[in-house]
């Protein structure tokens, strides 16, 4: 959620006028983040988060927005789109497609208590369940075929110790297919900057723009890896345990899905060590910007490797 696309105020004001959401009163630039350009706006009427996509075309969008959309209607707590007085969801602004959602109440959980992650496990049980009914589909962008098309991209770039452990691991991988396993709309990027929280409460999830069709368990361990991990890339057991707890308390793991944890477990941190390194390498120019550590998630699938099958709090 970087800025890649300077909007004036002036320029937000005359864009405005083809929404029923009050006069322009703040704009603020968002950093966070690395893939789109995000702005709070504020207006007589409320808060919103007005987002430019930089890499998704206008075509690509409905997906994600009817998403939102879909899921707001079942009473998840997520960013709803605000229509146009068109009726449409997608815009343009900057020349760049646009949308703009409402702005949900919380905070991001620097560091989560387990009772966070019970509820954030929870709801993203529930998620899973509300979009069995969503009619779109959308193969995963970022799966195994992405990893094993841009992980030799980046091997030149690293020293000869962490590219031959990156090598082991996309082989380690291409050894597992999971499609057999239940799967559905996943979010696909549920770290904690991603949700917000109030309180031990729920706030809303954010930023779905990665969401996608795959396999249900895979989102669950990429959300357990960011929020219950350590700073050495261990894992805090009994916030692990909680969030396990909440979705299960929804959806329960079927025995299939209890076999792959482990694995999968892996398959979430190679995905994000892999696109981390890609962005540290070959970064997207823009007016501000926030890159995150690839080691962060080198060090997960280190710990990983070494966990034996007890050890996955279930």
């Amino acid at each position: 959620m970087s800025v890649y696309t300077p909007i004036t105020p002036d320029q937000l004001r005359e864009w405005l006028k083809s929404y029923s959401i009050g006069q322009l009163q703040a704009l603020q630039g968002i950093a966070s983040g690395i893939t789109n350009t995000n702005y709070f706006v504020s207006t007589t009427h409320g808060r919103y988060v007005l987002t430019l996509f930089e890499v998704l075309k206008q075509h690509e969008l409905p997906f994600y927005v009817n998403l939102l959309a879909h899921l707001a209607h079942h009473g998840i707590a997520v960013a709803a789109p605000i229509a146009n007085l068109r009726d449409e969801y997608i815009d343009e602004l900057g020349g760049k497609p646009t949308c703009m959602v409402t702005c949900l109440p919380g905070d991001v959980a620097e560091d989560p208590t387990p009772e966070q992650c019970e509820a954030v496990g929870a709801m993203l049980a529930e998620m899973h369940l509300a979009a069995q009914t969503y009619p779109a589909r959308m193969a995963n962008p970022r799966g195994p075929e992405w990893w094993n098309r841009t992980a030799p991209q980046i091997y030149p770039h690293m020293n000869s110790a962490d590219a031959a452990q990156l090598r082991a691991e996309v082989q380690f991988q291409t050894k597992h297919r999971f499609t057999h396993l239940p799967s559905g709309v996943i979010h696909a990027d549920l770290f904690r900057d991603n949700v917000l929280m109030n309180g031990q409460k729920i706030g809303g999830f954010i930023d779905f723009y990665y969401a996608c069709n795959d396999v249900l368990i895979y989102d669950v361990a990429i959300t357990l890896n960011d929020w219950c991990s350590l700073p050495d890339g261990d894992i805090d057991a009994t916030k692990a345990r909680a969030l396990l707890s909440g979705y299960q308390s929804i959806r329960p793991f079927t025995p299939d899905e209890h076999e792959a944890w482990h694995v999968m477990l892996r398959a979430a941190a190679l995905r994000f060590w892999v696109s981390r390194l890609y962005d540290f390498y070959k970064p997207q120019a823009g007016e501000l910007t926030y890159t995150k550590d690839p080691a962060y998630f080198q060090r997960i699938i280190s710990q990983h490797a070494n966990r034996q099958p007890d050890q996955l709090w279930l």
